[in-house]
């Protein structure tokens, strides 16, 4: 199957034109229709470039970094690419057809990993050859405006389309950029789709997006720790894209989260000495989640200290280590979690049942027969 080689609709290249020409050529001293067609990120990069003294039609040379200095980047970023390598060949597959290609860069905007490149002898595959090789630096101050360094810079997926990069060099190319974030949160990288020539495929954003998620997500579950939670709002099952993913040591510390977990929560991991535990997120004793993940049970709802509820299927932590030592060998079962639950909420409603009632979203009724089934037998009324 082959896709012609089009240009960008008339009305569209004439928009970029004149917004080269009011924002970077300064044809024009006050802000007209030309820039209102270019998104804002774009608008902010050639700034960035003008600032830095660049001119349009400065050559770009897509130089590499040197030897040391790559061997280096290989070695800081072989947990990424491991993880992004399943995805980069799944990515290759879905967009064999339309002459994109992946390219997976450092957070300095450095190429760490390349997918599968357009195949034949044409000058637009000499092009793609020509930046994706391990090692170029594609960053915003190397090539100006693009996907990679315009990602980096905003943290947030892009997409950039022929003109809109600043160099003349680089306006044969389309992109689509999104950033990559580690389990604690910082930026590490970012995933790239770029084309030569190609037809303009904007919906390649939100495939960069899903796709960057999902190395993120096998980031968080390679992390070492005792148990995996994976978090989802009640009554919606939770993908790939929504799941939140929580790394939780031995003591409760949390270590890792995908982005999900740190929306859903939203409670950034702190980069001082304090450590964020599970007692600081959930009103749950750890050791419930625990007995929790050695008995499978399939799915707890569990309350927050801010009120609202999430569903917590908690897993082994993928190293194979070992629960605290306060968790017991006996196996209680969900309903004694849930009584432990209700017990909770009624004394610190200083044992108001109405106000605990409330306070769990359950009718007053439901908790005076959870507490009976829970009491033990003999105890008193």
């Amino acid at each position: 199957m082959s896709v012609s080689i089009v240009s960008p609709p008339p009305e569209r290249s004439l928009a970029i034109a004149q917004a080269r020409r009011e924002l970077i050529e300064g044809e024009s001293p006050v802000r007209a229709r030309g820039a209102d067609c270019i998104d804002s990120w774009i608008t902010r990069s050639w700034q960035r470039c003008i600032e830095a003294g660049h001119s349009p039609r400065q050559r770009v040379s897509f130089d590499p970094v040197s030897r040391s200095a790559s061997i280096d980047i290989a070695e800081r970023n072989r947990a990424l690419v491991s993880a992004a390598r399943p995805v980069i060949d799944q990515l290759s597959r879905a967009i064999a057809d339309t002459r994109y290609f992946a390219v997976l860069t450092d957070a300095d905007g450095i190429v760490v990993d390349v997918g599968r490149l357009p195949d034949g002898t044409d000058a637009a595959t000499r092009y793609a050859r020509d930046l994706a090789r391990i090692g170029v630096d594609l960053s915003e101050r190397a090539i100006g405006t693009s996907a990679i360094g315009t990602a980096l810079a905003e943290q947030e997926s892009v997409w950039l389309h022929r003109g809109e990069h600043f160099f003349d060099d680089t306006s044969v190319y389309s992109c689509a950029g999104a950033p990559l974030f580690g389990p604690r949160g910082d930026c590490i990288g970012m995933l790239d789709l770029t084309g030569v020539q190609v037809v303009e495929r904007p919906e390649l954003r939100h495939l960069a997006t899903l796709s960057a998620r999902s190395i993120e997500n096998m980031l968080v579950m390679r992390e070492p720790c005792e148990l995996l939670l994976r978090l989802a709002w009640p009554g919606n099952s939770g993908s790939e894209a929504t799941e939140g993913l929580l790394c939780i040591d031995a003591v409760g510390n949390v270590t890792g989260a995908n982005a999900a977990a740190r929306q859903m929560l939203h409670q950034p991991l702190p980069r001082s000495e304090h450590a964020l535990n599970f007692n600081d997120l959930f009103a749950l004793p750890l050791h419930m989640m625990f007995d929790a993940a050695r008995r499978g049970d399939a799915v707890l709802e569990v309350p927050l200290w801010s009120g609202l509820r999430v569903q917590v299927r908690p897993q082994r932590g993928g190293n194979g280590g070992t629960a605290p030592a306060n968790v017991s060998d006996n196996r209680p079962r969900l309903r004694d979690v849930e009584t432990a639950l209700i017990r909770k909420a009624v004394a610190d409603a200083r044992g108001n049942v109405a106000e605990a009632a409330r306070a769990l979203g359950i009718s007053r009724a439901t908790v005076y027969r959870k507490l009976w089934r829970g009491r033990p037998a003999g105890a008193p009324d």
